[in-house]
């Protein structure tokens, strides 16, 4: 009898499992592009077309020579004379920068102190309170930003409620000047990202276990000991989104300064903008803005260096 011819080896498990792994990660790029073209369209490419333009001469009625030239960073940080062409350190724009960073520090602290005990009432409220309180703190995201500040500007100027309120009660006798100053910014900036903190640290703290709470009051620990031990460091990961969300949008804001302040207040996002508008200064208005993300990106880098793998010490 002829011998027969065995049969071909069947595949083996792992050969499997590397196939079944091979096509989902083929299946997971397919279903990533449409979202990678979008971001590479409007996100990478007009980050291309800035920085480009950040090394090109300035047109004379605006737009771009296309000459090779670093004038746009020299002239961030040096005046030109106009008699002898020598340089002299300007910080006019370094002053900018800095007012920014301030209101910036400043408008996340508020919120942070602000934000937490408004986010801790609407973690602790019954489940079906919650929705309703979250609703209540989205409601300002529902109109313009834009109209949301003009709405302050009818609130805080001289004829404006406040001062209509304190002048009718007997309280002050003149109008206080809160229009166009530091407080005004700094009032429009809290009202337009207050809501960027408390819904990070509600999604944190709606996820805390207050058996721990009621443990450490057990355990004899004051509300002080109970909420830097116990409720801060659990809510960690939403002070930092919060502080994230509300500290960088606040440094390019551009609306709110720009009403609120009057145009005597400038920060970075005004003094782009006059680049690109007024100032016919392309070039320069790309290397602020580049100046500007490099200078985030970095605290970034720094802060995310300094802090990933470390947790909070009892």
């Amino acid at each position: 009898m002829a011998a027969t011819d065995t049969p071909p080896p069947a595949p083996s498990l792992p050969s499997f499992e590397a196939e079944a792994q091979t096509r989902a990660a083929r299946r997971n790029r397919l279903l990533t592009l449409p979202a990678l073209l979008i971001i590479g369209i409007f996100g990478v490419l007009p980050l291309l077309i800035i920085l480009v333009y950040s090394f090109l001469e300035a047109g004379p009625y605006g737009g771009v020579v296309w000459n090779f030239s670093t004038e746009a960073y020299v002239n961030f940080l040096f005046q030109a004379d106009i008699f002898s062409d020598k340089l002299t350190f300007a910080p006019a724009y370094l002053l900018i920068y800095l007012r920014s960073f301030l209101f910036a520090v400043a408008t996340t602290l508020v919120c942070l102190i602000l934000g937490f005990p408004t986010a801790y009432f609407m973690a602790t409220r019954p489940p079906r309170q919650r929705n309703l309180w979250v609703l209540l703190i989205t409601i300002p995201f529902w109109s313009n930003l834009l109209v949301r500040t003009l709405a302050i500007m009818f609130i805080i100027r001289d004829e404006g409620l406040i001062n209509s309120i304190l002048m009718g009660m007997g309280v002050i006798d003149h109008p206080i000047t809160m229009l166009y100053t530091n407080f005004a910014v700094l009032l429009g900036l809290l009202y337009a990202f207050l809501p960027f903190m408390v819904l990070p640290l509600y999604a944190s703290l709606e996820k805390l276990d207050f058996r721990l709470v009621e443990a450490a009051y057990d355990l004899y620990a004051t509300r002080w000991r109970v909420l830097w031990r116990v409720i801060v460091p659990a809510s960690l990961p939403g002070i930092v989104a919060g502080c994230l969300l509300v500290f960088i949008p606040t440094l390019g804001a551009y609306v709110t300064p720009l009403i609120l302040g009057g145009g005597t207040h400038l920060m970075i996002g005004d003094l782009i903008a006059q680049q690109f508008g007024s100032g016919r200064n392309w070039p320069l208005g790309s290397s602020q803005a580049l100046i500007l993300m490099a200078v985030v990106l970095i605290a970034l880098f720094v802060y995310v260096r300094n802090t990933t793998g470390r947790t909070p010490h009892g």
